[in-house]
């Protein structure tokens, strides 16, 4: 049986580099240890093996040492004020999707003769947040009232999606790699991310996130765009402490694109307790609890303490309610949400009439089988 001459360094990179998803290594490679250590070496087969379960390229286990993978669009990220310094593999493997996807939609829109996207790069970081927030509002149509009537948070959080994709942003939200369910992306590693494009504007946000913050990250995302700044995040609706400029500026935006301080003030009911007014506005404005505890301390309502120690708490019971809710969903429109609407319409567009390859479709769809990307096709309208 032929073995493999690989460096036990690249073996502990790649293994190291998986993070979580490399737990069960050692159960399904009980020599990884004595490979490691060069005490023995692997067959062929077991290294390619090795290669897919920590989500390498199989090439990589021959350089002469790790090579260095940051993070291929500006990271504003951090941890206690620091700045993050690996990404793992499900992050990197996610961009890069997103990057291809965006690359082709700027050729499409390019043959297709569409126009560039105006609020692209339309602001800085000197325009006034509500200024912004209202821009914004005009923009996307997003109605305060039509919010207030959606039945549930899910819908809004769908209207807004829409909203974007009608605006033509490519709205992405997944909480795996493609459609790989067994690659689950880390909400404590990114929220979410833009591509900042005058003709393909892009932003992805994190769905393995509790689904009230959701709403939270896609307002800040949008928030990128309209400043012009591609930039991985993982700030939430907290007032950001540590953070780049940027990231404080986003934050404001869309704190208040989704509870303008004005309406807010209105809504206030003298001496209600707090959690009755959390349940009441979080309805009201179909956000989350902790995007109206942020607005309460920002019109005054909460002191920094109370502020800190509602946050806590509040957290605390959204991530156990996270953990005990169910999953599933709609196939199509779960695939949809992932690769946005308006991507997978022109993407089928396209492949139809024999300009893109079925084989590229399917990948950048994450989709396996014709009968699945038809299907996809008759819910983008393009089939019949």
């Amino acid at each position: 049986m032929t073995r493999v001459a690989v460096s036990p360094e690249l073996l502990r990179w790649a293994r190291e580099r998986a993070g979580p998803d490399g737990h069960d290594l050692e159960r399904r490679f009980p020599k990884l240890p004595q490979w490691e250590d060069g005490t023995a070496q692997p067959t062929l087969k077991q290294l390619e093996q090795f290669a897919t379960a920590v989500h390498v390229p199989f090439g990589y286990l021959f350089l002469p040492e790790p090579p260095a993978e940051p993070v291929p669009i500006p990271d504003f990220r951090t941890i206690e004020g620091r700045a993050v310094q690996r990404p793992s593999p499900n992050l990197l493997d996610t961009i890069y999707a997103c990057q291809e996807r965006q690359a082709w939609y700027r050729e499409f829109a390019q043959v297709t003769r569409q126009p560039d996207i105006a609020f692209v790069g339309s602001v800085t970081l000197a325009t006034p947040p509500e200024v912004v927030a209202r821009r914004m509002r005009e923009e996307l149509g997003f109605d305060l009232d039509e919010r207030r009537n959606c039945p549930t948070w899910a819908e809004a959080l769908r209207l807004f999606l829409q909203q974007a994709d009608r605006a033509g942003v490519l709205a992405m939200i997944s909480g795996v790699v493609l459609s790989n369910n067994r690659r689950g992306l880390d909400p404590e590693e990114f929220r979410g991310f833009a591509l900042a494009d005058r003709r393909a504007p892009l932003v992805f946000v994190n769905g393995a996130d509790t689904k009230s913050a959701q709403m939270f990250t896609l307002a800040h995302e949008l928030a990128h765009l309209w400043l012009g700044a591609t930039a991985l995040s993982d700030v939430g609706a907290r007032p950001p402490q540590g953070y780049r400029r940027e990231e404080v500026w986003c934050n404001q935006v869309a704190a208040e694109l989704l509870v303008p301080l004005e309406t807010l003030r209105r809504d206030l009911v003298r001496d209600e307790a707090l959690d009755q007014s959390l349940r009441r506005l979080s309805r009201a404005y179909k956000v989350s609890t902790l995007v109206i505890l942020r607005r309460l301390l920002d019109v005054g309502a909460l002191d920094r303490v109370a502020f800190d120690r509602a946050w806590r708490d509040e957290n605390a019971r959204l991530r156990e309610l996270a953990q005990n809710g169910g999953g599933g969903g709609d196939f199509y429109r779960t695939t949809l949400s992932r690769v946005s609407r308006r991507f997978a319409r022109a993407l089928v567009e396209s492949t139809l009439e024999g300009q893109t390859l079925y084989r590229d479709a399917f990948r950048m769809l994450g989709v396996s089988r014709t009968e699945t990307f038809n299907n996809l096709g008759r819910e983008v309208g393009v089939l019949m």
